[in-house]
C-alpha cells in the first residue's frame, strides 16, 4: 500500500515529481522484489545524488507493477483537488490526472486506486470514465450535518480558548 496527501499548505505535497518518489519508497519498502528494482534506479542516477525524471520514476513504478505474482497494491491519492491547477504546459494538477490515468489504464487486476476529491470538472471528467467504483459525499445530508455538528462543537465548546485563536 502507498499513500500520498496533496497538501494546499505544503509545497512538496502538491506535485507529481514528489508523489512519484513517495510511491516508489512506500512500495519498495514492503517485502518483494520491488525494492531491487528501486535499488537499480538509485544505483543508475550515482547512488541518489542525481534525480531521475518523472518519466523514468513511472517507467520504475511501472515495472514494479509487472513483477509476477503480485498480491493486491492499494494506491491512495488523497485531496487530488489541492494539486495546484496553475497555468502551465502541464500544470501539476494536469500531470497528475495524467499519471493516474496512465496507472488505472494498465488494467491490473491486482492494482486497486482510491482517489478522493472534491468534484472538479477536469477530475470528474478525465477519471469518470476509468472509475470502476465511485463514491460521491458531496452534497450528502450527512456529509453537511457532520460538518455542521463539528463546527458548532467547535465554536461552542470551551469557546473562550478555542476561538481566542482567531
Amino acid at each position: 500500500m502507498a499513500y500520498f496527501y496533496f497538501d494546499f499548505k505544503d509545497l512538496d505535497k502538491q506535485h507529481c515529481c514528489n508523489l512519484l518518489p513517495s510511491l516508489l519508497i512506500q512500495l519498495s519498502a514492503q517485502p518483494c522484489p520491488c525494492c531491487n528494482i528501486l535499488s537499480q534506479l538509485h544505483s543508475a542516477y550515482d547512488n541518489g545524488r542525481q534525480m531521475p525524471s518523472d518519466s523514468v520514476m513511472m517507467q520504475c513504478l511501472k515495472d514494479m507493477f509487472m513483477i509476477p505474482n503480485q498480491g493486491p497494491v492499494y494506491i491512495i491519492l488523497d485531496a487530488l483537488d489541492e494539486c495546484p491547477n496553475l497555468s502551465g504546459i502541464p500544470s501539476p494538477h494536469e500531470q497528475v490526472l495524467r499519471l493516474v490515468k496512465e496507472l488505472i489504464e494498465l488494467r491490473l487486476t491486482y492494482l486497486h486506486i482510491c482517489v478522493t476529491s472534491r468534484p472538479e470538472f477536469d477530475i470528474r471528467t478525465t477519471l469518470g470514465p476509468l472509475a470502476l467504483h465511485r463514491v460521491s459525499l458531496h452534497d450528502q445530508s450527512g456529509q453537511k450535518k457532520d460538518i455542521v455538528d463539528y463546527v458548532n462543537a467547535v465554536v461552542y465548546s470551551d469557546s473562550e480558548t478555542m476561538m481566542k485563536r482567531w
